[in-house]
């Protein structure tokens, strides 16, 4: 058995370095200071794009708290004399389609497209008009926050909006990362067409974006498009210093709901995305509870107890630490007993740290399902993107697979123990049992 295993280590990490062979990552910057990474891949005709901005939902305050999300959400319907009807037909009609990033750090848009010269110069310039002359009309900025409110309100009802909600203000409190990414209703009504203006040429600007690019063109052509998305946004570069975020003040809060399930979600902050612990966490992570129906707390509180249909561990790593969360759903009856055993299993794991034999079984699914993470020009695009807006070395991917190989169980234990504490954590239960 362990030479099977062995074997299949080694052929898996083989075919995750050939396949990595296969993607070179080239990296220069525009003249106006914009970063480029891009990877030439000749398989398919498409060309797939991203550019993005560290203009994320923590730019925001608690008095602007929806006004980042709101300059990306406009920025594509209505843009240099084109409408939202004819930008959305001439990409249709190019078999061209556009996409956005918006998370706590970051905001852009990604462009898939055909590679053949006539539809990609099209649906590029529909693109950079987007991204260098975005109108913000006033009678679609009303429509759109009328939409978004609306939307915010009937989401307030839900459990599992609730619980999210309320655990991100325990565990992040008066630091950006608590704000809510849609932006709280007051505000949102507050926001006036030259506060997203000044936002976008505050935070649109050359020397900020990123870009990504993989696809069926040579260098040359990527260096032109590059100079092409950037040339008339403002120089210069503006960038939000985000405080430290500080351990949380341990509570447990139980909010009353109808729903017929207890909701229940626990945190404390995790990891950022240069973090020296990121690969012992991740690791143990996934012997924990972020490997599906392998992890432990799977095993404890469905397999063994039957308390849930699913539980999960999560690290979400950004510019400053991301929440590390539990979460599950369970009947309210037994929504205690849940909640006792999922904070037993993971001051056991804190504590112990994992087996020799779990150590081995999460190296080897992580290690043999990364081919899957690079298996699509989408997939790659994410990921340089990624390595681009915070900075990583370009040998990341194949950087990636060497560190989850080189995890120890004393790495892990270690890590875990100063870096999580059990005592130290928010907890959210909403549906408590009455």
């Amino acid at each position: 058995m362990r030479f099977l295993q062995f074997l299949i280590m080694f052929w898996v990490g083989l075919y995750a370095q050939w396949a990595l062979a296969f993607l070179p990552i080239q990296h220069w910057q525009t003249a106006n200071g914009a970063q480029v990474y891009f990877v030439e891949n000749h398989d398919l005709p498409i060309l797939d794009l991203s550019i993005e901005f560290p203009a994320g939902s923590s730019t925001d305050t608690a008095e602007t708290s929806g006004r980042a999300g709101l300059v990306q959400r406009l920025m594509s319907m209505g843009a240099g004399g084109l409408s939202e009807d004819r930008i959305a037909e001439t990409l249709a009609d190019v078999g061209a389609r556009l996409g956005g990033t918006f998370d706590l750090d970051r905001a852009g848009l990604s462009l898939r497209t055909l590679s053949h010269q006539q539809e990609r110069v099209r649906a590029l310039d529909v693109l950079a008009q987007i991204v260098q002359r975005p109108e913000f009309l006033e009678k679609i900025l009303e429509r759109e926050r009328a939409r978004i409110i609306a939307a915010l309100k009937e989401s307030d009802t839900k459990p599992e909006v609730i619980a999210d909600r309320t655990l991100m203000k325990l565990l992040y409190g008066k630091h950006p990362y608590g704000l809510r990414e849609s932006g709280e209703p007051d505000a949102l009504a507050a926001l006036r067409r030259q506060d997203l203006v000044d936002f976008y040429r505050a935070y649109y600007t050359a020397g900020n974006a990123v870009i990504a690019m993989i696809g069926d063109i040579k260098r040359d052509e990527a260096a032109r498009i590059a100079e092409m998305l950037t040339r008339n946004l403002p120089t210069g570069k503006t960038y939000k210093t985000l405080p430290p975020v500080e351990n949380p003040v341990p509570i447990i809060q139980k909010i009353a709901h109808p729903a017929t399930q207890s909701h229940i979600q626990i945190a404390y902050p995790g990891l950022s995305r240069k973090d020296p612990d990121y690969f012992p966490l991740l690791v143990g992570n996934y012997i924990l509870g972020g490997g599906g129906f392998v992890s432990r707390l799977m095993n404890e509180i469905r397999e063994t107890r039957g308390l849930a249909y699913s539980v999960y561990s999560t690290f979400a790593p950004y510019q400053e630490k991301g929440p590390f969360e539990i979460g599950l759903q369970t009947k309210k009856e037994q929504a205690e007993q849940a909640l006792q055993l999922t904070q037993k299993t993971l001051r056991d794991f804190v504590e112990q740290g994992p087996t020799e034999e779990e150590l081995q079984a999460a190296r080897q699914n992580i290690v043999g399902g990364f081919p899957l993470r690079i298996d699509s020009n989408q997939k790659i695009l994410g990921y340089l993107g990624v390595i681009g807006f915070y900075d990583l070395p370009l040998t990341y991917l194949e950087d990636y697979v060497k560190a989850v190989e080189k995890v120890t169980v004393a790495q892990i234990r270690d890590a875990f123990k100063r870096r999580i504490d059990p005592t130290g954590m928010v907890t959210v239960v909403v549906g408590a049992a009455d």
